[in-house]
C-alpha cells in the first residue's frame, strides 16, 4: 500500500491442523479453504517467494508448502540459511581432537532445541537411554538451554550432557550420527554437513512430521514416533545406520549435489536487487 517493495522468506505457507478428534472441525476448516487468507496474508505485495530450502528434488519442506498454482512464478528457492559452512571448519579428526573426543568410536550428536515443552519430556526420555547405551558409542547431548551454556554433566565416560553448545557446529561436523526432534534448521545443517538422522518429531507438531518424512523418503534418516522412542528401538535404529554403508552413501549423494547453495547470499542479493529496482519475476 505504502509502494515499498518487500519479499516475503518462508519455509511453510500452508498451516496444517493434526486430525486428531478434537481439532478435526479445524482441520476440516483448513482443507476447505477457510483459512487460507493466511498465506495470502503472507504473500500479499511481495515480489520474490524465497524458500529457505534446497531446491528440487531436494527440497525437505515439500509437505509444508503446498500453495495455489498462481503463486508458484513468485517462488524461489533460495538455500538454507547456514551461520557456519562446513569448509569453515577444521577437519573431522582435528576437531575430535580439539574437543577432546575419541577418534575411533562413532559420536552421536543429539543437539535438542524448540521451545522449553517440547523439550523437556524427550530430554528426560534421552538422558535414561544414553546413560544405558554401549560404551561402544560417545555421546554428546545439548539440552538447549542458553542460560547456563557452560553447564556440563559426564554421565559414564561416553556420555556428555551440556545445557548449551556454542560451538555447536563443531561438534556435527565430528559427528557420525544426528539425534534430535525435526525442525526445518537441524535437518538442512545435518544435511550440508553429511550427517545421516534419527528424527523424533514433536507430537502433533505437523511441520515437523511432514519434515521427518520427507527426509526418510530421502533415504537418509530413520523416523521414531515419540511414543515408540525406548532404548531397544533407538540402538537398533543406530546399529542400523552406522553398521553399513547405505545412510552414509546417500547423504553424501545428496551432499554433494547441494554443497554450492549459499542461501545466505542468495537472499542477501535478491534484497538488493529489489531494493533497487532490478529483481524481475
Amino acid at each position: 500500500m505504502l509502494n515499498v517493495p518487500n519479499i516475503c522468506i518462508v519455509n511453510q505457507f500452508q498451516i496444517i491442523i493434526p486430525r486428531k478428534k478434537r481439532l478435526l472441525r479445524l482441520a476440516k476448516l483448513v482443507d476447505t479453504g477457510e483459512l487460507a487468507i493466511i498465506g495470502k496474508i503472507w504473500v500479499s505485495g511481495t515480489v520474490p517467494l524465497l524458500i529457505p530450502d534446497f531446491p528440487p528434488p531436494y527440497t525437505i519442506s515439500v509437505g509444508n508448502l503446498r500453495m495455489p498454482i498462481a503463486y508458484y512464478r513468485r517462488v524461489k528457492f533460495a538455500g538454507p540459511v547456514l551461520p557456519v559452512h562446513p569448509n569453515e571448519l577444521p577437519s573431522k579428526e582435528e576437531l575430535r581432537e580439539k574437543l577432546g573426543l575419541d577418534a575411533d568410536k562413532p559420536l552421536i550428536f543429539a543437539p535438542i532445541s524448540g521451545p522449553l515443552k517440547e523439550r523437556a519430556y524427550i530430554i528426560n526420555v534421552l538422558k535414561k537411554i544414553f546413560m544405558n547405551f554401549p560404551e561402544d558409542y560417545q555421546i554428546v547431548m545439548s539440552t538447549g538451554n542458553p542460560s547456563n551454556p557452560i553447564s556440563m554433566v559426564k554421565y559414564r565416560r561416553h556420555v556428555t550432557i551440556y545445557n548449551w553448545i556454542p560451538n555447536r557446529f563443531e561438534y556435527l561436523k565430528a559427528s557420525d550420527l544426528v539425534v534430535s526432534r525435526a525442525g526445518h534448521g537441524t535437518l538442512t545443517q545435518s544435511i550440508y554437513y553429511g550427517k545421516p538422522m534419527i528424527l523424533i518429531p514433536t507430537p502433533s507438531h505437523t511441520e515437523q512430521m511432514n519434515n521427518a518424512q520427507r527426509v526418510e523418503e530421502m533415504g537418509i534418516a530413520k523416523v521414531i514416533e515419540q511414543s515408540d522412542v525406548n532404548a531397544k528401538n533407538l540402538l537398533e535404529a543406530v546399529n542400523m545406520i552406522l553398521s553399513g554403508d547405505l545412510y552414509k552413501r546417500k547423504i553424501e549423494q545428496i551432499r554433494e549435489k547441494i554443497m554450492g547453495i549459499n542461501g545466505l547470499e542468495t537472499i542477501v542479493n535478491t534484497i538488493l536487487n529489489v531494493a533497487e529496482g532490478k529483481y524481475s519475476l
